[in-house]
């Protein structure tokens, strides 16, 4: 298994509107600001948006001065081979320790040979070492 790290993610409330995750990608754009992942949730007329952003102080002061609200949170980032049953293994791991995932998205591509897995569970600190354990 890659490295497990822990990481931040900025988490954007707004309301649902066509061109939102456009707004965001520009004000992080204008400022230099790579996005790693991102997750969109909708809640009927409400939007959640997880970006984890390569440089997250400065996204978090370009969304606050293109006035979203915004929230910071503590994941857990972690690049796996892009292959089968990767997912299984640090769920697996997860699992038999009780750690309780909350959230998690993912990113691959076929041309790659690796993959990205942003996660928050009830304790991010320990499945970070169990992951770098295995």
């Amino acid at each position: 298994m890659r490295e497990a790290t822990m990481g931040r993610e900025l988490v954007v409330f707004t309301a649902n509107r066509v061109g939102v995750l456009a707004d965001i990608a520009r004000a992080l754009a204008e400022q230099g600001i790579n996005i790693l992942a991102v997750a969109v949730m909708v809640h009927g007329d409400d939007a959640e948006l997880h970006v984890v952003p390569d440089a997250p102080t400065y996204a978090l002061d370009a969304l606050r001065k293109a006035e979203f609200e915004v929230e910071e949170r503590e994941v857990v980032v972690v690049e796996l081979p892009h292959r089968a049953g990767f997912l299984r293994r640090i769920t697996e791991v997860l699992a038999r320790q009780g750690l309780d995932i909350r959230y998690l998205y993912a990113s691959a591509s076929d041309a790659s040979q690796s993959s990205v897995v942003v996660f928050s569970c009830t304790n991010n600190g320990k499945a970070v070492l169990l992951l770098r354990e295995k």
